[in-house]
């Protein structure tokens, strides 16, 4: 099964102040603020919700096709997801723009000043899908992530022209967006996948009841933090997976992501819904234990055992057949 990724493409820069930047704030000038903070660290770490997806689903054995916009900056990201199987030919790079990146700085109160730097992202809207399907011989399945919006519409407009099955996933872009444009990407994905949160926005947005967003795709995958997962077809009783036991909380920041690379796996190898799930929510498990979106690392021995513990032999053995494959 072929899956194409489409979404964000970018880097993280997170520095640490050691100070409090409420130490630093005069109530009488905060009109005219100039403040420069010298920090004590950085780090830069990759990100962007398509890489995050491709890299995950990389490390489980599959080959994701990336889709989306980068800068010229973007050779030693290539050459790191390459690396872990993602097929990034497809990448649009630009001829003017640096790729995205989110740069923040953290005190030591854990107040965060930030800033977002759209760049190359914005580009995202000027790659045409068809192209893609031609270079790697047809495509089964395409997630539709957070991204460039106009990117996103753009996707799921030529989906749907095509006949090619798309997931949508618009995760943040919901609060940006509007109910016409919500429903432009909702309706007719094969699968939809947001959080608890996200999936009332939604319904609150698009003006469809729960049961109006099911009857218009095929399966709505809504994550329930601790809780696990819920996954909802028409006139079937929902499936609900618990979360894979953490040995350690570290950092939450991509399990979204990576429980969407676990699933899209488990549809990759034919698994039934209830075992995409499960797999989704083991590598969650492995993100919530490391620092960084892509630092963690898959031992498939490791990963069996504690996917047994977890969820029993029966559905270990049926992941065995195909991990690392």
């Amino acid at each position: 099964m072929r899956i194409a990724v489409t979404g964000s493409i970018a880097t993280d820069h997170l520095m640490t102040f050691p100070g409090r930047f409420a130490e630093q704030l005069v109530a009488e000038q905060l009109h005219t603020v100039s403040l420069s903070f010298l920090v004590d660290t950085l780090e830069v770490r990759r990100g962007g919700v398509a890489c995050n997806i491709c890299f995950g689903m990389g490390v489980l054995g599959l080959s994701p096709i990336l889709v989306g916009a980068a800068g010229a900056d973007f050779d030693e990201y290539r050459s790191w997801l390459e690396r872990h199987n993602v097929d990034t030919a497809s990448v649009h790079l630009s001829e003017v723009h640096h790729t995205a990146r989110f740069v923040c700085t953290t005190d030591a109160d854990h107040n965060q000043i930030a800033s977002f730097y759209t760049g190359a992202m914005s580009e995202a809207r000027n790659i045409e899908l068809q192209p893609i399907v031609d270079r790697v011989g047809g495509i089964d399945l395409v997630l539709i992530g957070a991204d460039d919006p106009d990117a996103m519409l753009r996707h799921t407009d030529e989906c749907r022209v095509r006949g090619i099955p798309f997931a949508a996933d618009p995760s943040q872009q919901l609060a940006r967006m509007d109910g016409e444009a919500i429903r432009r990407l909702v309706d007719g994905a094969r699968y939809l996948f947001t959080n608890e949160y996200e999936s009332a926005l939604t319904e609150n947005k698009t003006g469809w009841s729960g049961e109006e967003i099911l009857s218009r795709v095929g399966t709505r995958v809504t994550t329930l933090g601790a809780q696990g997962v819920r996954v909802e077809r028409t006139g079937e009783e929902p499936i609900v997976v618990g979360c894979a036991e953490e040995e350690r909380k570290v950092d939450p920041t991509g399990v979204g992501d990576a429980f969407r690379a676990g699933f899209l796996a488990g549809l990759s190898w034919n698994l039934s819904h209830e075992r995409c799930a499960q797999v989704g929510c083991m590598l969650a498990t492995l993100v919530i234990e490391t620092v960084g979106t892509q630092e963690y690392q898959l031992r498939p021995g490791h990963f069996v055992e504690r996917f047994t513990k977890a969820y029993g032999e029966t559905a270990a053995a049926e992941l065995t057949a195909h991990l690392g494959s």
